[in-house]
């Protein structure tokens, strides 16, 4: 089976922002609110949705998903990917990459 994303003229976008577990999520939630609420391409209606989606390895994922016209589709997600970067670098709001602690043991 095919799906045609594009036929109803509207898609949603589904991003991914992570942060270090030792930032404040409340923080991170209105900043990425403050996002939507700048940026006029994403539609009101199907209302966007932003939640802590996940506690990973290494970061806690919040999922970040308006609602665009299917024609600002690519534009807005390469430009909300910018968004969020940029923001998060002017609130001191960590994007942490993955890492392994590793123990080394002496065998006598």
């Amino acid at each position: 089976m095919i799906e045609n994303y594009s036929k109803e003229g509207t898609r949603r976008l589904d991003l991914v922002a992570g942060v270090s577990y030792g930032d404040d999520i409340k923080k991170v939630k209105e900043i990425l609110h403050g996002i939507l609420a700048a940026e006029p391409r994403i539609l009101a209606e199907p209302k966007p949705t932003i939640g802590l989606m996940e506690m990973g390895d290494s970061s806690v994922n919040f999922a970040f998903r308006p609602w665009v016209k299917v024609e600002d589709y690519w534009d807005l997600y390469f430009d909300l990917q910018e968004q969020i970067k940029v923001r998060f670098d002017e609130e001191n709001v960590t994007i942490p990459f993955p890492q392994r602690d590793v123990h080394l043991f002496e065998n006598k």
